[in-house]
């Protein structure tokens, strides 16, 4: 016998059989349900997308807008190049990552392995440039410089060279007419990136991986009319990739033209001034720091008076904005952004801050009449003015003895506006004032504007600085621990100034309300900033937002969007006050301390007015500045370590003017070289089949202008000898430096 059941299953068996089945009905219900809803839940939009396997898309690039000048002039437009790109995506699929493809492909570009594969890497943190900042999903440029005979060779063994393609392509150029460089009001492009194509997506204007994006100047401000809109064809292809037809076709949009308020000539001439000024003042001999001016950087700034529009920006040093066209080099790119060129990149006249100096003697004008002070009453004009043993002396003039505000602005008298200012100081309440300073001085700042942007239509610009008392609360909170740290009360100079400014840092002294009163201390200005005050000065006190961009035009010339000047503000002055300073500031030019530089100006056919600056910063030689206006345009010109205002800054500015107006080296006005005697008022005609008309450029507008206004002999020197007011620049500078303390050093109280 056994006691095996008859049909040999155990009860273990039975269970195990049931856990199976019921497993196994599990899983056709799951399959059951899953094949349910992607069939009849989903079954309509799963067959849509797989309808879209069939289907191939080719981007066809929108040919972006071109920069035009005010009369039509290319600023930035595009040509047709051969270019070569190679598709990551492809090479990445080999088994060397496309190494020999590369190498090979260097070969024919005449380029070495390493330059090519440099140019399809990825930026990341820590890979330096040349790289792609772009998508890895799009062809990425190696060169646009390739010749026929190249992209032959490449279409032609096109099985040697998997992945490349050469093909025409529109390019952008910066041509530089008439040697009007632009560059940093023009800016660049590079490729978009995933994180702006994911950004922008839901937008109107999405990115597509093709498309380059502006990144800086008026490329990045107005980029989305200039960039149009990308042309996709999509083909109909089989399951082996063969195009069977076309299914559907959007044409692409040309980008639409900017018409900007620049002028091609007036911006050549004000780019070589500045740099001639530049060189100029590098061959002067500073005494006080007994070596050469540096002139390390400057810029300069020419305004309509009248609406704020910008005639030419420019800003030194320079750079050559097709750099970065195609993909920008190692080397040009150490070049750009290294120490050792100072940074070109930076537009100085919307980005560099220094203290203005003397041209800010306007805004402490303003102030002391708001604060109740005569303008034709009678201020001391002493050579010095002691506070509490300090003494702070003159600069530009000398004793003057009793004169009026006016006066005071001609020659420039820093001690009228020392015990201006330290008389409201002590109205105030001192260093500790009880209950709320009326602050004149510094509340008209703001109301002329400074201490925060002007809104031009350039991006990154910065604000300067009022270093009124809620700034030094800010300053002195954020650096009180390391002043406290690092000062000493018998220690050096630097030592001391910490040890100070770490127990009173946040404190209104006597000195720094002097030295504040005339443009000097903590306080910070652009060229822009103040351009825009000199203007508005101009046009009887009203502040124009800046602009550079005038129109946008469609490609095809039908659709015009003018951009209207627009008021931010008007000056804190009436128009008295106004008149009265105006007057001084003609005086400025004629028999003041910038009379030396217009000798022989057509002052009664073309007013010209004029304030000249020299600023000082601890550590540094001086700044020049000089600000003038006539009633059409106000011209701002500043010069880092390049000396005083008139002496390093005064003749580019003259000779701008000389452009500008066709004044001749004698005074005489001849309006046939004139460049522009009066501003642009109308826009550059674009034709239907998107062609503009305008005028040509000579190769150097800079030098032929130069040739015009020569005098005949001898006129130059009786012009010189017209000036009745010598050079200021022999003398008290010395003196005033040591008589004048800077950034947080102790001040009388």
């Amino acid at each position: 016998m056994t006691n095996i059941p008859e049909t040999g299953r155990t009860p273990r068996v039975q269970i195990r059989l049931i856990v199976i089945q019921v497993l196994v009905l599990s899983l056709l219900a799951t399959l059951g349900g899953r094949l349910w809803y992607l069939q009849i839940r989903e079954g309509a939009e799963y067959a849509k997308e797989a309808s879209g396997n069939h289907v191939q898309q080719v981007v066809q690039p929108a040919v972006r807008g071109s920069i035009l000048d005010a009369r039509g002039v290319p600023l930035a437009d595009n040509e047709t190049r051969l270019v070569v790109s190679a598709s990551r995506t492809e090479l990445m699929k080999m088994k060397d990552d496309g190494e020999a493809v590369l190498t090979k492909l260097a070969g024919v570009l005449g380029m070495t392995p390493k330059e090519v594969k440099e140019k399809v890497r990825l930026c990341d943190a820590k890979t330096p440039q040349p790289c792609w900042n772009g998508s890895p999903y799009q062809p990425i440029p190696i060169t646009d410089e390739a010749t026929p005979r190249q992209a032959l060779q490449i279409r032609e063994r096109a099985e040697d060279f998997p992945g490349i393609t050469a093909e025409p392509q529109a390019v952008r150029r910066y041509p530089s007419p008439g040697k009007a460089n632009t560059a940093q009001v023009l800016g660049y492009l590079s490729p978009v990136t995933d994180e702006e194509i994911q950004q922008a997506q839901d937008t109107d204007s999405p990115y597509l991986r093709s498309d380059q994006v502006g990144r800086s100047g008026l490329e990045r401000q107005y980029d989305k009319a200039l960039r149009g809109k990308a042309g996709v064809t999509r083909y109909e292809v089989d399951n082996l990739g063969r195009v069977i037809g076309q299914a559907e076709s959007d044409a692409a949009q040309p980008g639409s033209n900017l018409v900007t308020s620049i002028d091609a000539r007036v911006q050549r001439v004000a780019e070589y001034e500045l740099n001639e000024a530049m060189k100029a003042a590098r061959k002067e001999w500073d005494r006080n720091t007994q070596e050469r001016y540096k002139a390390d950087a400057g810029a300069v700034v020419v305004m309509e008076a009248r609406t704020g529009r910008i005639v030419a920006m420019a800003s030194n040093p320079t750079y050559d904005p097709n750099a970065w066209v195609g993909g920008i080099s190692a080397k040009d790119y150490r070049k750009l952004t290294g120490k050792s060129s100072n940074y070109p990149l930076l537009n100085r006249a919307i980005q560099g801050q220094a203290a203005p100096g003397s041209i800010f003697k306007v805004v402490s004008t303003a102030a002391a009449v708001q604060a109740g002070y005569d303008f034709d009453g009678r201020y001391e004009c002493s050579s010095a003015y002691s506070v509490g043993g300090q003494v702070f002396k003159n600069f530009e003039s000398q004793n003057h003895g009793a004169i009026d505000l006016g006066r005071a602005l001609e020659v420039s008298c820093d001690t009228v506006y020392y015990r201006l200012a330290h008389s409201e100081w002590k109205k105030d309440g001192g260093i500790n004032p009880k209950g709320k300073p009326k602050d004149w001085f510094y509340k008209a700042a703001h109301q002329f504007g400074l201490g925060k942007e002007t809104g031009i239509d350039l991006p990154n610009e910065v604000a300067g600085r009022v270093p009124d008392r809620e700034w030094k609360q800010r300053y002195w909170e954020a650096n009180k621990d390391a002043w406290c740290k690092t000062g000493k009360k018998d220690g050096d100079y630097v030592e001391k100034i910490a040890y100070e400014n770490c127990l009173e840092g946040n404190k209104m002294r006597a000195g720094d309300e002097i030295n504040y009163s005339i443009g000097q201390g903590d306080t910070l200005v652009t060229p822009i900033q103040m351009a825009t005050i000199y203007a508005a000065i101009s046009n009887g006190g009203t502040l124009y937002t800046p602009t550079v961009g005038k129109a946008v035009i469609s490609p095809d010339g039908k659709k015009v969007e003018e951009i209207e000047p627009k008021s931010h503000g008007r000056l804190p002055v009436g128009k008295q006050t106004l008149a009265q300073m105006d007057e001084a500031l003609a005086g400025v030019a004629t028999r003041g301390t910038a009379a030396w530089r217009f000798g022989g100006w057509p002052q009664d056919e073309i007013p010209m007015h004029a304030k000249t600056g020299t600023a000082e910063v601890y550590g540094k030689q001086t700044t020049s500045w000089f600000a003038t206006y006539t009633d059409d345009y106000a011209i701002v010109m500043t010069i880092s370590q390049g000396g005083t205002g008139s002496g390093a800054s005064g003749p580019a500015v003259r000779n701008i003017y000389d452009a500008l107006y066709g004044v001749s080296d004698d005074g005489t006005i001849d309006k046939k070289n004139a460049l522009l005697p009066t501003p642009q008022k109308d826009l550059p005609k674009i034709r239907p089949d998107g062609s503009i008309t305008a005028p040509k450029l000579p190769k150097d507008v800079a030098k032929e202008q130069q040739a015009s206004q020569k005098a005949p002999e001898n006129a130059a020197e009786q012009a010189q000898a017209a000036a009745t007011v010598p050079s200021p620049e022999s003398g008290n500078r010395e003196t005033r430096r040591r008589g004048r303390r800077r950034g947080g050093r102790r001040s009388p109280r």
